[in-house]
């Protein structure tokens, strides 16, 4: 198997809640979490190959409970819980300086991850037309009454191009769709798509944290993105021109170049951190000793002299 090719695997947080994760990439590299939305795993299926190809990344793309008929228990009701999940995860198997990246739901999940997290983690964030906050004047739009066109209409800049026939689809993708549908509004539905309390606690969050908005979105407007870029202590908003609600599968070239510059530049800022945190432990070395050998002649002078008397 090479390292593009796609591993599965389950893991068990807890007894009774197995996770689904699928990893494509070394499997020494850094760790990169890509977390989907309510349309499910292969909506970010291309993500995790672009880190992979162009970052060297080990990246995984778990499948949350109760997508695509996998295991969810009965007490597993909340966004909170799929956060808690995947942090137990990454701690139980040591992982560190993770990137997170999630859309939708998924940035909605990455953002309540970096919130709970001890710093000793989470590397750095990314969140793609990210919901889970409630922003003024702002509010997320209503999507459980709506026909899949409906959706596709507010979702895309250019909904045509990502048009389904529904007689194209079978009975058992239909029922999928329901399916995850109604696991979306389990976890999501009240209230609707926001922790009340996430925007004012992302202050905390010390991570570079890079806010991705396709511009066309009319699910989470800029607007909302730019409000929740703003609530991070090191957020960045950069918008994506003629995209909507997944700029990643809309225009993938312009949102993995902004992908990249904020990968470089957190690599960049470690680097130097290694490299200051070098040349103190050279001075340090060098102070001791100097102060060594001060002491060492002090203390052999003393000796010369006794020995005269």
């Amino acid at each position: 198997m090479t390292d593009t090719e796609m591993r599965t695997r389950t893991v068990h947080p807890r007894p009774d809640l197995p996770l689904t994760l699928a990893e494509t990439g070394p499997a020494d590299g850094r760790l990169a979490l890509v977390l989907h939305g309510g349309g499910g795993p292969a909506t970010v299926q291309g993500v995790a190959a672009h880190l992979a190809g162009r970052h060297g990344m080990r990246a995984v793309v778990p499948t949350h409970p109760g997508w695509n008929g996998t295991e969810r228990p009965d007490w597993f009701t909340g966004v909170d819980d799929l956060a808690i999940a995947y942090l137990h995860w990454l701690r139980d198997e040591g992982h560190r300086d993770v990137l997170v990246v999630g859309s939708s739901l998924g940035g909605w999940t990455a953002a309540e991850m970096a919130f709970r997290d001890d710093g000793a983690v989470i590397g750095s964030l990314v969140l793609i037309n990210a919901a889970g906050v409630a922003v003024p004047g702002e509010p997320v739009r209503e999507i459980f009454g709506l026909r899949p066109d409906e959706i596709a209409a507010y979702s895309f800049h250019d909904p045509a191009r990502f048009a389904v026939d529904p007689a194209t689809l079978t009975e058992e993708r239909i029922a999928a769709q329901r399916a995850n549908m109604a696991t979306l509004r389990l976890l999501a539905g009240d209230p609707y798509m926001h922790d009340p309390k996430l925007l004012n606690r992302l202050g905390r969050v010390r991570i570079p944290a890079l806010v991705l908005w396709g511009e066309s979105d009319r699910v989470v407007t800029p607007a909302y993105g730019r409000a929740y870029a703003r609530a991070f202590a090191r957020g960045r908003f950069e918008p994506i021109a003629e995209a909507g609600h997944l700029p990643h599968i809309e225009r993938p070239e312009a949102t993995f170049a902004a992908l990249d510059a904020h990968i470089d530049a957190h690599i960049d800022a470690h680097i130097d951190a290694h490299v200051d945190a070098q040349a103190h432990a050279t001075a340090d070395a060098t102070t001791d000793a100097k102060t060594a050998a001060r002491f060492g002649a002090t203390a052999g002078a003393g000796s010369a002299s006794g020995q005269g008397r």
